[in-house]
């Protein structure tokens, strides 16, 4: 989809659940990563992440336009339309829009190496994420020196 397509859309969507016109500017914002769309509040533009239509796929992105015309035309209006206001939120129960995006990505579900450390006198074990000066710190327990072991994978 274009950003003429998306214009067109959202203009239709406009008309259709809030039987209002939309006559600002609409585009895709592919540096957007956290979020499905967001209206502008000093051009009264709204940019919507083209990974909400790869992603999730028509549906989702039809709800990611409602949310942001919620804040378009309450804004235009002169009403609450920030997202803890009860104007806000009550138009979003009458145009059926969501209150908050779905997921873009997976999350940051890497998974870290963990380090071992063990104190030579009393075999203690010690697991850290981050890597530490074994010439700077002691057992805990009996004062020892401690040694590193092998990172686990």
């Amino acid at each position: 989809m274009t950003d003429e397509g998306l214009q067109a859309l959202i203009e239709n969507v406009s008309l259709n659940a809030f039987g209002k016109p939309f006559i600002h500017i609409a585009r895709f914002n592919k540096r957007l990563r956290t979020t499905g769309g967001r209206y502008m509040l000093s051009d009264h533009s709204i940019q919507i992440n083209p990974l909400v239509l790869e992603v999730h796929g028509t549906e989702e992105l039809v709800g990611v336009i409602k949310h942001e015309l919620c804040h378009y035309h309450l804004h235009i209006e002169g009403r609450g339309y920030r997202h803890r206001d009860a104007d806000f939120r009550d138009l979003l129960k009458y145009t059926g829009s969501p209150r908050f995006c779905r997921p873009l990505t997976e999350g940051n579900k890497r998974v870290h190496s963990m380090h071992v450390y063990e104190c030579v006198s009393c075999k203690t074990l010690y697991n850290r994420r981050r890597r530490m000066n074994v010439r700077k710190y002691r057992c805990g327990k009996c004062a020892g020196q401690i040694v590193a072991i092998q990172p686990l994978k």
